[in-house]
């Protein structure tokens, strides 16, 4: 989750062009997505999956999705998390944090999610949004676990809200 940009170099940042908005250069009118990174929670374990952010994660590979849940009968629930990291000059927090709902039947290469209901959870959680519902008390636990170990003054300096979300 940390990024480190060479001095002086640019972050790379995902451009938003439409008609009501001229486009003023590189840069311009972006949304920063360096400070965001996908977990994945199967069966009880959260692991960083930078994959995810292009629906390429370890457990999406090989996977057709269907916007049907009745076309995976045999899944398994997954999901992705979404953490966006705060930068401020006091230093680094979890700033939000969003969970979407995916189920995959590795076997029958065949999976269910709502990819409208990821898109609009990243960017809860680039607004700072606290969003765990559905997320079990495992899944939770197994989150937390996750983000303490990846950096604990990150955990130490993040709200109130957000440790209080992962301690059900």
């Amino acid at each position: 989750m940390d990024n480190n940009q060479p001095e002086g170099k640019k972050p790379m940042a995902l451009n938003i062009v439409n008609a009501k908005s001229k486009h003023k250069g590189f840069g311009a009118g972006s949304i920063d997505l360096n400070n965001v990174s996908p977990v994945i929670i199967d069966g009880g374990e959260a692991v960083i999956d930078i994959g995810a952010m292009h629906a390429k994660s370890k457990v999406e590979k090989g996977i057709k999705f269907s916007p049907n849940r009745e076309d995976v009968p045999a899944g398994r629930q997954v999901w992705v998390v979404w953490v966006a990291v705060d930068r401020t000059p006091e230093g680094q927090s979890y700033g939000g944090i969003t969970a979407c709902e995916m189920w995959i039947d590795t076997e029958a290469r065949r999976g269910w999610k709502i990819l409208a209901d990821h898109v609009n959870k990243l960017d809860s959680a680039l607004k700072r949004r606290v969003i765990l519902e559905g997320l079990g008390a495992a899944d939770k636990a197994a989150l937390r676990s996750l983000l303490i170990a990846h950096n604990a003054e990150w955990w130490d300096a993040s709200a109130a809200e957000l440790k209080a979300a992962l301690s059900d």
